[in-house]
């Protein structure tokens, strides 16, 4: 298995392959041939995007080159913004995102690898909930509201013993210590999805829109990049606290969200939840699934802090080679086993069935 870096530069001369495997891929479009065995492929398939994914990605590309040895695939995890504009510019194959593209986005870009005014597949394979994570010793988990979220990330709540954070959490011995927050510095899908849910449930507090981008107003605490770099600083500072996907939470406390009456902890089941109770956005295309989550939720059991990262490849490529062989590959990680291997390795949310189902037709188009 390979999990390389790549310059956009040295991206653009790499791409080409892959296949399925022989059980999960024939039940999915153009996977197998006519006697029910999978397609030999070989050379090197190249992604890139959200940290988000890593442990799926390296989870699927293990399972997928166990079946292919002559497959290669390679994806770096540099972050959604950064998988966007490597995607964009050609120097990928497929982009791995913790958000679709927008309406401004799909209007104005011109993507160099699809055939020009063809359309994106996006494809929501990843769901996940965005754990609030922090490091604050005897203390393993908090109760907090959309509003206290809010103020702490903002900068207004600004010791851990604050009357805001108390009130919620009676059985907790709060020091009189400064938190610390921690936020992405580069282009994150997660910073948009939290930020998106700040803005949504908190507005007087959290007054910017959504973005992957950390606001400049709001100042003080730590920047890191990738998940990697989030989760490291929350985990070597004391009274840190931050935003990660929760595969990567490890030992670190977390926090239940407010919704409704009741604080919800994450959890895979109370991921999907918010997802299948949200609609598509309007007006896309025929293969494009992005979804509008409704982070105000009030509905039992759901955890509104929760990203989508989505698969994303042309309708059309200029190469037809390298569309077959992405077609494959989103064929694989869409099935039932694909959703199996990063629902073991990453704790994810496997799609329901409406989705994959959806998600078939999609990858039907690719071409």
């Amino acid at each position: 298995m390979k999990f390389t870096p790549f310059g956009r530069a040295a991206a653009v001369a790499t791409l080409a392959a892959l296949t399925l495997t022989s059980c999960a891929v024939n039940e999915m479009p153009g996977a197998a041939t006519g006697n029910g065995a999978a397609t030999e492929l070989t050379g090197t398939l190249v992604g890139g995007g959200a940290s988000s994914q890593q442990s799926a990605q390296e989870a699927w590309v293990a399972a997928f080159q166990g079946m292919h040895s002559a497959v290669t695939v390679e994806y770096d995890p540099a972050g959604s913004g950064a998988g966007r504009d490597t995607f964009i510019a050609g120097g990928s194959a497929f982009a791995g995102s913790d958000r679709a593209f927008k309406d401004a986005e799909l209007a104005d870009e011109e993507f160099t690898a699809c055939v020009p005014d063809t359309g994106l597949v996006e494809l929501p394979a990843y769901i996940s909930p965005i754990a609030v994570v922090f490091n604050l010793e005897g203390v393993d988990t908090l109760d907090l509201d959309p509003t206290t979220l809010a103020g702490i990330f903002s900068g207004t709540i600004t010791t851990w013993n604050d009357k805001a954070i108390a009130s919620q959490n009676p059985d907790a011995t709060l020091p009189n210590q400064t938190i610390t927050p921690v936020h992405r510095a580069d282009d994150s899908g997660t910073t948009e999805n939290f930020t998106e849910y700040l803005n949504v449930t908190a507005p007087d507090v959290w007054s910017w829109e959504a973005d992957g981008v950390w606001p400049d107003a709001v100042k003080g605490g730590e920047a890191a990049q990738q998940t990697s770099g989030v989760i490291d600083a929350v985990t070597s500072g004391t009274g840190t606290i931050g935003y990660a996907d929760a595969s990567r939470s490890g030992e670190l406390g977390t926090v239940a969200v407010k919704v409704g009456d009741e604080y919800v902890p994450y959890s895979a089941e109370a991921a999907a939840a918010i997802v299948d109770a949200s609609p598509l956005v309007d007006g896309r295309g025929e293969g494009d699934l992005a979804i509008q989550l409704d982070r105000a939720t009030t509905e039992a059991g759901v955890y509104p802090i929760v990203l989508i990262s989505y698969l994303i490849g042309c309708t059309e490529y200029k190469d037809a080679e390298t569309a077959k062989l992405v077609k494959e590959y989103f064929s694989y990680i869409v099935s039932e086993e694909g959703q199996k291997v990063s629902a073991d390795a990453a704790g994810s949310a496997p799609i329901s069935a409406a989705i994959a189902e959806k998600s078939a037709a999609a990858i039907e188009l690719i071409k």
